[in-house]
């Protein structure tokens, strides 16, 4: 199918005001604002939610409607690479520029006849409407109706056709993971990847019950997973502050410091909370350090519905002092997130070779500001969600070689059941996409996670 001829009074859609939708175009409206907000500024999805704007018309939006919006944009950009390609054997040629928002509408179009399951005819008929609202894309309409109609059609055949894991994979990550972990690991990290995952929450008590009330079930690290749907403020025990959403592979970092209760422990990169959560839950005194103000105040409010607290600081930690050491350490440090793509799939579209390089050293600088901050024999636990050794082993190695008062604590196996595995033989912790299998794919995998018990000496 060839595009049509560059229009020459087609105007930008970011000059000219829409048309007025339908009610039941408004969520798909936000979803395509937000999508192309990304593509347009090299943004995230939540930085591109967080615009004040999109911001105001999103939450204007009914719950379910708000979790259509997210779900569609990340079902979007988790199969990213067979959209494209599913785009390019069914258009001939590169759209103009001046075809305004028709490649973000087919996007949008494709995830929901593919991979959503939407009717045919609903996910049609609103991406022609998109399509017609705006007046750069409205000439383009008849190649968005053709489009969608023929891949409604061929989809089991255009599907069979493309190696997904490799499609939805940037080139130069696929790469560095068959060099790290080998082939056939990487291609199971990648497939990972294209798998909605479930929902994990970490429980104040009672996993078994808030298992059964969730529909969900208790994984060996102590993780509730459920796959039942909804909003999640509706579910139950969120308003009580019952439980908390965070990935079984991210809860267990503020678990490797043993027993804090009664100890100062420092949680360093603390927002968005779920490890103060912890901590506090534990009975830690403790006190969240982050650079962003913002992020803290959404910590805090989590910490208030928890009926938890903590000191929380807003501060830049390499300039920051403490007024007196910790007992204990938990620094999660900033970096490239290679580790969260199955949640956050805009991470692998994101990120670039060069990001690594430039967090390894400020995480090197980072860790070693935070081993000063200790008191001596106390604990500090080092992660980061990356699957890059740079970010996670190298990281240690170096200040091991670095700094003779550091010596690892070894984490017991029996601190992890079921992930005995992901303990190293340097006693430290790597998990992948692709550890907990399941026969259910979508109560399989967690978070990609390095993690490392520290003591330092006098």
């Amino acid at each position: 199918m060839k595009a049509p001829a560059n229009r020459r009074n087609s105007a930008p859609d970011r000059r000219s005001a829409p048309r007025k939708l339908g009610p039941g175009l408004q969520s798909r409206t936000v979803a395509l604002d937000v999508l192309d907000r990304m593509r347009r500024d090299g943004v995230g999805l939540d930085a591109a939610l967080d615009e004040p704007a999109l911001q105001q018309r999103f939450q204007r939006l009914e719950l379910r409607d708000r979790a259509f919006v997210r779900n569609l944009l990340a079902t979007t950009l988790r199969h990213r690479g067979e959209i494209e390609a599913v785009i390019g054997a069914l258009v001939h040629r590169p759209l103009p520029k001046s075809s305004g928002r028709t490649v973000p509408i087919l996007h949008l179009g494709l995830a929901q006849l593919l991979f959503l399951g939407v009717a045919d005819h609903a996910a049609v008929d609103s991406s022609v409407a998109l399509t017609k609202a705006h007046p750069a894309s409205a000439g383009f309409r008849g190649l968005v109706n053709g489009v969608l109609r023929r891949a409604a059609r061929e989809r089991e055949e255009l599907l069979a056709a493309i190696d997904a894991p490799v499609a939805n994979t940037p080139a130069w990550l696929m790469a560095r993971w068959t060099r790290t972990y080998g082939a056939e690991t990487a291609r199971a990290i990648a497939a990972a990847h294209g798998i909605e995952p479930a929902l994990d929450v970490t429980v104040r008590s009672d996993p078994d019950g808030w298992a059964e009330r969730l529909g969900g079930r208790v994984l060996p690290t102590g993780t509730v997973r459920t796959l039942e749907g909804g909003p999640i403020p509706e579910r139950p025990g969120y308003a009580e502050g019952a439980w908390w959403v965070q990935d079984a592979a991210a809860a267990i970092p503020a678990r490797l410091l043993g027993d804090v209760a009664g100890l100062r422990v420092a949680d360093l990169c603390a927002a968005p909370g779920g490890k103060t959560a912890q901590l506090a839950a534990a009975g830690a005194d403790v006190t969240a350090v982050d650079v962003s103000a913002a992020r803290l105040a959404r910590l805090s409010e989590n910490l208030d519905r928890l009926g938890l607290a903590a000191h929380v600081v807003a501060a830049d930690l390499l300039t920051w002092e403490p007024a007196e050491p910790f007992d204990a350490i938990l620094l999660d440090a900033p970096c490239t997130s290679t580790g969260t793509i199955r949640r956050q799939p805009d991470v692998a579209w994101l990120k670039q070779e060069d990001d690594i390089r430039a967090l390894a050293d400020l995480q090197a600088r980072l860790l070693a500001r935070a081993v000063a901050w200790l008191k001596p024999g106390g604990c500090l636990v080092y992660s980061t969600c990356s699957l890059e050794p740079e970010e996670g082993e190298d990281q240690v190695a170096r200040l091991l070689a670095a700094d003779p008062r550091v010596a690892v604590d070894p984490i017991p196996a029996e601190w992890l059941p079921g992930l005995e595995s992901a303990i190293t033989l340097d006693g430290w912790l790597r998990t992948l996409p692709c550890h907990l299998p399941d026969p259910e794919p979508r109560l399989a995998g967690l978070d990609g996670f390095f993690a490392a018990r520290l003591r330092v000496g006098s």
